[in-house]
């Protein structure tokens, strides 16, 4: 019988080589093997089908010539080979009662169609049912493949175990001034500019350097005031009143000091840097009259700059603040800065969908520059150790992620899993499965093919309220 099944699949296949598809995995006889007539094949069994007489991978089911003329090869049984498993084939060898000692179940379509039979059938095109043993289809679950199947679909596993999944998140980036660290020289009265240092857009300044001198009719007068109390020997409010008021005029301290030092007021009072940093813009020129407000210089503190990257909106669930992130200018090949997340801005652009990132890069030596290009990598991924399996052992669907479990003994079990974090080829398991257990990692489609063939049989063997240990009809049924 199983030589009679390896016959109906042979014939199958040469039904499509007859439509004149190319059949290269089909075995054949030897090629070196002359024309064999009908009769002559009729030692061998009954003609299957017919071969071309080079012993090209071409068939036919039907007898057929050549173009000069040669009568293509039939093939009969006997020169066949068999499609049986190999401990089948081995089986054979050993007689038919081996087969008997297992009790066939039902038999089922050899196209893989939901239709069975209680009894050996043939479809309409003449092929074999195939018998379905006791311990080949399960109610537990599982799949069992045969070690000879198993090997010719490469099926490997390995044990799930805990391991850090971790992965590099690339975005370009542009780098931008800190916010708070820029700073105006601006006046809070009205006066006029006597004199500017030497100091021009670019140049770099320190605290407390001087920047201008400022005549104002009212800070000298602030300051008569504050001389007049300190000179009369006033101690308590009325001193503290007057120097409040030089105070509130923003006037440098190093201005009052020299003020009580030697008790004169001068004609201007030099105007200090707030800051370290550079100029970034210097309106102030010498005789000019400046109101209150007026920016006369904008400094600027590039020893701490932002980079603001966009991150895809797929990849903003693994970007946190803190999370370390690596820069490279593209100015400087081979340079890289270290910096960390600072902020997550609240919205997305709708025009590209992504996050914009705001990460703080130390710059003491000031090589990063306000505008440059950068390519930032974020290392993202679980803080420790997971549950983690290679990303080839799931099979997802979309709205179901499955792994196939290897039970042992040729078993494996489809099951259901819930997904975390991607990364370096590895993707985390937040349920489903446990540490040790051995799941596929190559070849599982495969497997999972077998397990939707045997579930749609067994799902219609149940539609059909015949079950295959007693069924009722043994005609089957076609979709």
């Amino acid at each position: 019988m199983r030589r009679a099944i390896a016959i109906g699949a042979a014939a199958a296949v040469c039904a499509a080589a007859g439509a004149g598809l190319y059949a290269g995995a089909i075995p054949r006889a030897d090629p070196f093997v002359g024309p064999m007539t009908v009769a002559a094949a009729a030692d061998g069994g009954a003609v299957i089908y017919y071969q071309d007489p080079d012993g090209k991978p071409f068939y036919s089911l039907g007898p057929k010539k050549a173009p000069d003329g040669r009568a293509w090869r039939a093939v009969p049984a006997g020169a066949d080979v068999s499609f049986d498993e190999p401990e089948e084939q081995l089986a054979e060898t050993k007689g038919e009662a081996a087969k008997t000692e297992r009790k066939v179940k039902y038999y089922r379509n050899p196209m893989g169609l939901p239709d069975t039979s209680p009894v050996p059938k043939k479809d309409s095109m003449g092929m074999e049912y195939i018998p379905v043993y006791e311990g080949e289809d399960t109610d537990d679950g599982t799949i069992k493949l045969s070690p000879g199947k198993i090997q010719r679909t490469g099926a490997k596993s390995e044990a799930v175990v805990k391991r850090p999944v971790t992965s590099l998140i690339r975005a370009p980036g542009t780098v931008q001034e800190d916010e708070r660290r820029v700073s105006v020289v601006a006046l809070r009265f009205e006066g006029f500019v006597e004199s500017v240092a030497n100091v021009t857009t670019g140049d770099h300044v320190h605290k407390g350097q001087p920047l201008l001198n400022v005549y104002s009719p009212a800070l000298s007068s602030a300051a008569a005031e504050y001389l007049s109390a300190f000179n009369a020997g006033a101690t308590g409010k009325d001193l503290k009143g007057a120097r409040r008021r030089l105070e509130n005029l923003a006037a440098p301290e190093a201005a009052i000091k020299e003020l009580e030092r030697t008790r004169e007021i001068s004609l201007s009072i030099p105007w200090l840097a707030p800051q370290d940093g550079e100029i970034l813009e210097r309106n102030a020129v010498p005789g000019m009259r400046a109101g209150p407000g007026d920016v006369l210089f904008r400094i600027a503190d590039h020893r701490l700059v932002w980079v603001l990257i966009d991150v895809a909106e797929r990849d903003l669930p693994q970007v946190a603040v803190g999370t370390k992130v690596t820069i490279r200018p593209r100015a400087f090949a081979g340079q890289s800065f270290e910096g960390t997340v600072a902020l997550i801005y609240p919205h997305l652009n709708a025009a590209t969908r992504t996050a914009r990132i705001r990460i703080e890069v130390p710059n003491r030596d000031e090589v990063l520059r306000p505008e440059m290009y950068v390519d930032a990598e974020i290392e993202a991924g679980t803080p420790g150790p997971v549950l983690a399996v290679a990303e080839s052992a799931v099979l997802d669907s979309g709205s179901r992620q499955a792994v196939l479990v290897d039970k042992g003994e040729g078993r494996f079990e489809p099951r259901e899993v819930k997904l975390g974090r991607r990364g370096g080829g590895f993707v985390e398991i937040t349920n489903g499965l446990s540490e040790g257990e051995a799941v596929v990692t190559s070849a599982n489609f495969l497997i999972d093919a077998e397990s939707n063939l045997k579930a749609a049989l067994k799902g219609f063997a149940e539609s059909t309220s015949t079950p295959p240990e007693a069924p009722a009809s043994g005609s089957g049924a076609r979709p």
